[in-house]
């Protein structure tokens, strides 16, 4: 157990919604400092994994890596072994070296399982890397599409990336027709400086976000492109939202599912609470609204295609925007 497993931001979150002290007595028993064996076991499965990482600037970053089931095995229960590296061009790969903080995302969407650890990495050679765990947990499967990976047939080695000042009429078509994104946060130990929550709850956090093909809107303006996203109920531990108020950077990742693509988004956030548009959006609880900064974008990155998407029966509770082609 970890006695303390929540950072200030997070506890601030809490406290606003009403959760704190249910998150008091339901942390330290959910959130672990080792790898339950049916986590070891869910993440062995898996032929790809979601990974978090931040940057010199205090940039987070979200990437996958992908490889035949096994790839990332764990030896023990307090050390998750991955036996693959970034490409070029990936941020991860300027990220990965020993002593860095991680955000890990098992994530098995035909079955909407998912299990989460953060750690740092203790040790990395040719071949991959290991992480020492920091913490572990379960999340719910709620906002998962159903949708089930297969290798491709190779097709020689990815398109070079793309660096974009500004989302471009690709982009925008895959962010509008997105049903999942994933978000990388972070809470830098220079941020946590004085803080008296365990050490473990620093660092770097990666997560998933699902909902209706539209469900990301786009608007456009002199000052650039901006992604308003709504948050629909979770579990309360506020563990990306509790790093936004306390760092107001992400990392968001939009997957081409169809080709491979992979679009990686730097953007500062904000988070909006109530109002007109919260209460205009069936089933948000708040907004999460992003500024983009630049993006990558990395042609049949990803080994993996996916089939039709079934869209996760908790959707049913929520809205769409009056904007969206998906309206």
């Amino acid at each position: 157990m970890i006695s303390a497993p929540f950072h200030a931001g997070e506890r601030a979150l809490q406290a606003l919604v009403g959760s704190r002290e249910q998150m008091e007595v339901a942390g330290p028993r959910v959130i672990r400092d080792y790898m339950p064996d049916q986590h070891r076991t869910f993440f062995a499965q898996l032929p790809f994994l979601v990974v978090g990482s931040i940057d010199a600037n205090l940039q987070p970053w979200a990437s996958v890596l992908a490889a035949p089931a096994g790839f990332a095995h764990s030896p023990d229960a307090t050390h998750l072994r991955v036996d693959a590296l970034p490409m070029a061009g990936d941020p991860l790969a300027g990220q990965l070296v020993q002593g860095a903080t991680l955000g890990l995302l098992g994530i098995e969407p035909h079955t909407r399982r998912r299990n989460r650890m953060n750690g740092t990495v203790e040790a990395l050679d040719a071949t991959g890397f290991m992480v020492a765990v920091q913490q572990s947990f379960g999340n719910c499967p709620r906002y998962i599409q159903a949708r089930e990976p297969v290798f491709a047939a190779a097709h020689g080695d990815a398109a070079p990336v793309q660096w974009l000042a500004t989302l471009d009429l690709a982009a925008h078509r895959l962010i509008g027709s997105a049903d999942t994104l994933f978000i990388a946060t972070a809470y830098p130990n220079d941020v946590a400086a004085g803080d008296e929550a365990d050490a473990s709850s620093h660092g770097v956090d990666v997560s998933h976000r699902g909902g209706r093909p539209g469900f990301v809107r786009i608007d456009s303006n002199e000052g650039g492109d901006v992604l308003t996203v709504p948050d629909f109920n979770g579990n309360r531990f506020f563990n990306t939202l509790g790093n936004l108020a306390a760092h107001p950077r992400a990392g968001l990742l939009f997957v081409d599912f169809d080709n491979g693509e992979l679009l990686h988004v730097a953007v500062r956030a904000e988070i909006v609470w109530d109002g007109p548009e919260v209460a205009a959006f069936e089933g948000a609880e708040r907004l999460m609204r992003f500024h983009v900064e630049h993006a990558l974008r990395r042609p049949l990155a990803l080994p993996l295609r996916w089939g039709d998407a079934q869209l996760s029966p908790h959707l049913a509770g929520t809205g769409r925007w009056a904007s969206s082609p998906h309206a």
